[in-house]
């Protein structure tokens, strides 16, 4: 098909027209796909920080989680005044009150000297262990009478009570009170643990 000069002429302006017009389109549809890109890193960043601040919520609940169980663990052992120097009075005190309520014939004990039985590290100082060791000798009408003592020596508190040995003879022999006759015999070796905190005493 021929055209002639003055139809090539007049199909000039809306070939010019439709040229423009395409190049805007291939203008537009590489503005929207960079715009489209960066949404989507401004997206993909925006999940990242989202995660982020999600993990670190996480650990913050974790550690606050950690502070309140050691703090329960911490408030238990002061309540059973564990914690601190060793408290011979109130050990003394202690199995006098239990000789009286139980009974006991004849009772002797012998408390040694304090011992360091092992320091874990700690921030910004450690936690000291520390054991007394106390020897007990008692007269046993029954079985009982020595597991109701470290039961009673135990729920004294002042110390952790950890039983190292008992062993029970039978002596035949009689006490003098009220001619009843104790036919047994308790020997215990007894560690009296208590807990310092450097960091807690400086």
């Amino acid at each position: 098909m021929n055209l002639t000069r003055n139809e090539l002429k007049k199909l000039s302006i809306p070939v010019l027209i439709a040229v423009v017009l395409i190049a805007a389109g291939v203008a537009l549809m590489r503005l929207a796909d960079g715009s489209l890109r960066a949404e989507s890193e401004r997206f993909a960043a925006t999940q990242a920080e989202r995660r982020q601040n999600a993990e670190r919520l996480a650990r913050i609940a974790e550690e606050e989680r950690e502070v309140k169980e050691k703090l329960d663990v911490y408030q238990q052992l002061k309540a059973l005044n564990i914690l601190g120097e060793e408290r011979r009075l109130e050990w003394a005190d202690a199995i006098a009150r239990i000789r009286a309520q139980r009974e006991l014939l004849d009772l002797r004990y012998r408390v040694e000297r304090q011992q360091l039985v092992n320091s874990l590290p700690g921030k910004p100082a450690g936690v000291e262990f520390y054991a007394s060791t106390m020897r007990v000798d008692l007269a046993l009408l029954h079985e009982e009478d020595l597991l109701r003592f470290l039961a009673d020596l135990r729920a004294s508190g002042n110390a952790y009570y950890s039983v190292r040995r008992c062993v029970m003879t039978r002596s035949g022999t009689a006490a003098a009170a009220l001619n009843i006759s104790a036919r047994l015999r308790g020997d215990c070796t007894i560690d009296l643990i208590t807990i310092i905190d450097r960091a807690a005493r400086s």
